[in-house]
């Protein structure tokens, strides 16, 4: 079953949300991730074909690098 999680954040530049994928695929090598930076809502695009996407976890290492982000229902 695909599960899919959507989070709002402001991150506005491309190298960061590509220096932002690249983590955080070596952290959740499972999950298929990227972003949209053209949403008004900078939005963060989860996708996993098997796992819970672990969504506070998410949340938690974006604000220790210093971003906001919110899951988006």
């Amino acid at each position: 079953m695909k599960r899919v999680e959507i989070f709002k954040t402001n991150i506005y530049r491309m190298k960061d949300a590509q220096r932002i994928v690249a983590t955080l695929v070596s952290l959740f090598s499972s999950y298929k991730i990227n972003f949209d930076l053209d949403d008004e809502e900078r939005i963060l695009r989860i996708e996993s074909s098997q796992l819970e996407i672990e969504t506070n976890s998410i949340v938690r290492k974006m604000f220790e690098w210093g971003y906001r982000c919110e899951r988006i229902i």
